[in-house]
This record gives C-alpha cells, structure tokens and sequence, in this order.
C-alpha cells in the first residue's frame, strides 16, 4: 500500500517530466533550443521536438514576412532642399541562429529597433546623393531599391532579409510650405506674365500685319476702282458721243429725262419753283442745255 502511494508521485513526476522535454513548432514558427543561453539546435520545419527538461528551454520566432513603418525622417538632398521621408519595410528571419546571436533576449522588438535605424541610415545616404526633384517624382523605383539593397547588406548581420522598401511619404517641412509655396506661387505669376508679354507682343505684330494689309488692299481696290470708273466714263462719253452724232434732240431728251429723274428721286427735298419756270417748259428747258442739246 505504501508502495503504491509513493508510486502516484513519481509518476505524475516523470510525466511533467516527460512533457516538458517535448515542444511543438507551428509552421510559421523557427525554434531554437538553448541549453544555459547557449544555442545547440535549431527547428525551421513544423513538428514535434524534444529537450533536456530544466536544463534546456526553447525559443520561437515568427517565419512569417513582417512590416516595419519607420518614423518621419529629415533628409537633405543635394540641392540643400530638406525634406521629411518615412518609409515602409517587409523583411523575414532567415537565419534564426544568428538572429538570436544579434539580438540576445530582445527578440524581434530589439531587431525592429536595429532595422529601423539600419533603414534611417540607408535612406540618408541615398536620399543626399540624389537632387529633390528626384525624390519628389513620381517614379522612385530605383531610390527604393537602393535604400532596400543598402538595408538589406547591414541587417545580413542580424539573421534577417530585407525584401522590400517603399517609400510612403516625402514632403516638405512645415515650416518650409508656406515659403515654398510663396515661391512656386511668385514663379508661375512670372511665368504668366512673360507668357502675357508674349502674347500682347505677338497680337501687336499681328494687328500691325492686319492693320497694313487692309491699307494696301483698300488703295489696290481704290485703285481698281478708279481705273473700273474711268474705263466706264470713258465707254459711257463714248456712248453720248455716238448718241448725239447720231440724233442731237434725242440726247437732248435723254438728258432732260435724267435730270428730272436725278431730281425727284425718293426721299429727296421738295422742290418749290415758280409755274412759268424752265422746269415745267420742256423746250426752253432744252434750250438752256445748250445750242448742241437743243439741236441747233
């Protein structure tokens, strides 16, 4: 009976015993098995391992892919334009060995700090070898490959891979907006009006082109004008000529009708003259045109 009592003890023992010396490793897990803070194995596949109990304990790190934001940098490119970046970073333990080497007891929260100021340094060098308009465009592939290249050779000696770096922001100070935007303020006013000047001297040039070619077109059309109206005088007095070569009173008549119809054309002054006037006497009126008119 005293046997069996002293039997129940030693069991549970070997069995706390037993469960202790057996650990699991989750597929997105590294494990590492540490006997008084020194590393004898390591686990990167899942499972079931074992260990010395209370001599041995283990350690397990996430194998998945982690983010780091890094906080709000200022940076100087080389045009001496300061501007404030922050970046965002992927990367992986893949050396679980050295990692713990690294960073000891810290664990990931210390390899964050490492990386966050091994990824600052790396941006300050690229970013002051570059001019702002270079940071400042819309293509920056090749800035962010350089800081992840660049990060990715320090953190090599912390067990862990830098895969990816983005840049999420790269503004001006706040102190430096209101200036900056003064100045880009000041030069697209300036820009405006040289680009005013331009256009007012160009329209001048071409008011002053316009304004010398209605002159020289109205003197050609005068001038064709001129020369229309006296080729006709001409073919008209040549008409009147024949006409009274050939019938004097008949030129006389015509004459007289144009007259009458010059005078009492619509719209004209009324006229106001005397009954026994040369106007209403078609003979003496003829006669006043003149001995030819008259036929004499």
């Amino acid at each position: 009976m005293m046997r069996a009592q002293l039997l129940i003890p030693v069991g549970v023992i070997a069995l706390g015993v037993a469960l202790s010396s057996v650990y699991t490793v989750d597929e997105r897990e590294k494990a590492l098995v540490l006997q008084f803070g020194e590393v004898v194995s390591s686990r990167t596949a899942p499972g079931i391992g074992f260990k010395i109990p209370l001599v041995q304990n283990v350690v397990k790190y996430d194998d998945r892919i982690l983010a780091l934001s890094t906080q709000p940098l200022e940076v100087t490119p080389l045009d001496d334009r300061r501007l404030v970046v922050d970046a965002f970073a992927r990367w992986r333990i893949v050396d679980a060995v050295k990692f713990r080497e690294a960073v000891g007891d810290g664990g990931e929260n210390f390899a964050k700090n490492r990386l966050d100021g091994i990824l600052n340094n790396a941006i300050r060098e690229v970013m002051g070898s570059v001019p702002s308009t270079a940071v400042l465009s819309d293509d920056r592939t090749a800035l962010m490959n350089q800081i992840r290249d660049i990060a990715r050779r320090e953190a090599n000696a912390l067990g862990i891979d830098v895969i990816d770096v983005r840049l999420t922001r790269t503004d001006l100070p706040e102190q430096n907006l209101q200036s900056t935007y003064d100045r880009m303020r000041a030069e697209r006013q300036r820009e405006a009006a040289d680009e005013r000047a331009r256009g007012g001297e160009a329209a001048q040039r071409v008011r002053a082109t316009a304004d010398r070619q209605v002159v020289e077109l109205t003197s050609e059309a005068r001038k064709q004008a001129e020369i229309v109206r006296g080729k006709a005088d001409a073919e008209r007095n040549a008409i009147y000529a024949e006409a009274y070569g050939k019938d004097a009173s008949f030129f006389a008549f015509t004459r007289a009708l144009q007259f009458y119809a010059d005078s009492l054309k619509p719209g004209s002054s009324s006229l106001v003259t005397e009954p026994d006037s040369l106007y209403f006497d078609y003979d003496r009126f003829v006669k006043s045109l003149g001995p030819e008119a008259a036929g004499n």
